[in-house]
């Protein structure tokens, strides 16, 4: 049995999905030869620490009863940096902009030699190439399924279970938020803003959400599938970007009539170019897929084209994907 101490750095809606997954899957670990102690979690307000393996059930119940599972003034840099552990599980808030607090705890991690597992495209956006040059000098782990699509295996799909396979293109909805606006504008006959809006009260978009609806976060994803399956050092400011803020009903009835449907669609070609943008996808075509759901659409060699559809959002989907790189890191050990 391999003993596995981990920190959980941030502590909103994914790092509480991880918690309960955890728990979930404690015994399905222990059968392969894995268990995993969480020592430390963050989040915005200070730390909770337990060398021997905090009692997550209780911290799930404290974080809803207080707002906070804080009990020590640590930063997530702090706890990797002093606390002794393996594993640092990175599910802080995205930030494309800088990297945020994400980027220096991957940093401070590699540093120190501790592997990590993360759902934060910030850092991947902005520095990939860098993190994974730091990760492979100190012999550390990196993996980053749950940046991209959620519960949607697209990174290790593609780098692993196709190996062989010459990848030429990547295409699909990477955002569930626009997707959700597009479907139900043509449903109830509605304009962008007022479908937003119900959007917004449901909690499926932010309250300001121009970070999904200008197309920043598939953006992004693009850039990490860019990095990651083909090789490339691209960053966000490579991406050519147009979101959905200027589509109306009458566009996508006019589409419907015609027998499609109007979709974000982000793409990385392997001659290097990468897109996002709305486009026209026939109804019934794989990649017209209604909601919140996700779908990547590989294009390959060999295999032809090999479509993924999923949850691209939420806490315990995005939470699984962590847990397959998890068991992909100390089960090859």
């Amino acid at each position: 049995m391999k003993t596995v101490k981990a920190s959980i750095i941030g502590f909103g809606s994914i790092g509480q999905g991880v918690a309960r997954v955890l728990l979930m899957k404690k015994e399905y670990l222990k059968n392969e030869g894995i268990d995993i102690k969480v020592v430390a979690i963050t989040d915005s307000k200070g730390a909770v620490i337990d060398e021997n393996g905090l009692d997550l059930e209780k911290c799930l119940a404290k974080k809803a009863e207080n707002g906070t599972i804080a009990e020590k003034k640590m930063t997530g840099k702090d706890v990797i940096e002093q606390i002794a552990h393996d594993l640092v599980i990175e599910v802080s808030p995205t930030d494309v902009i800088t990297g945020g607090a994400g980027l220096l705890n991957m940093q401070t991690a590699f540093e120190k030699g501790l592997d990590v597992v993360t759902s934060n495209k910030g850092p991947l956006t902005l520095k990939f190439k860098e993190l994974n040059e730091l990760a492979d000098k100190n012999g550390c782990a990196f993996r980053y399924e749950a940046t991209v699509g959620g519960a949607m295996p697209i990174i290790n799909l593609s780098k692993e279970v196709m190996a062989g396979n010459e990848i030429e293109s990547i295409k699909g909805i990477f955002n569930g938020t626009c997707n959700y606006i597009l479907t139900r504008m043509l449903e109830e006959k509605s304009s962008y803003s007022e479908i937003l809006t119900e959007a917004v009260d449901l909690g499926i978009a932010e309250t300001d959400p121009s970070y999904d609806v200008e197309g920043i976060d598939t953006a992004g994803k693009v850039v990490i599938l860019a990095n990651a399956v083909f090789g490339m050092n691209k960053t966000i400011n490579d991406v050519d970007r147009t979101g959905i803020t200027q589509i109306t009903y009458e566009a996508l009835e006019m589409s419907s009539k015609n027998g499609k449907t109007i979709k974000l669609i982000g793409e990385v070609r392997k001659d290097g170019s990468l897109t996002v943008s709305p486009r026209l996808v026939p109804i019934g075509h794989p990649l017209s897929v209604s909601g919140t759901l996700n779908v990547a659409s590989i294009q390959t060699d060999l295999a032809g084209e090999i479509t993924v559809t999923g949850k691209g959002a939420g806490s315990i989907e995005t939470a699984s994907a962590i847990l397959s790189d998890i068991i992909s890191i100390y089960k090859e050990d």
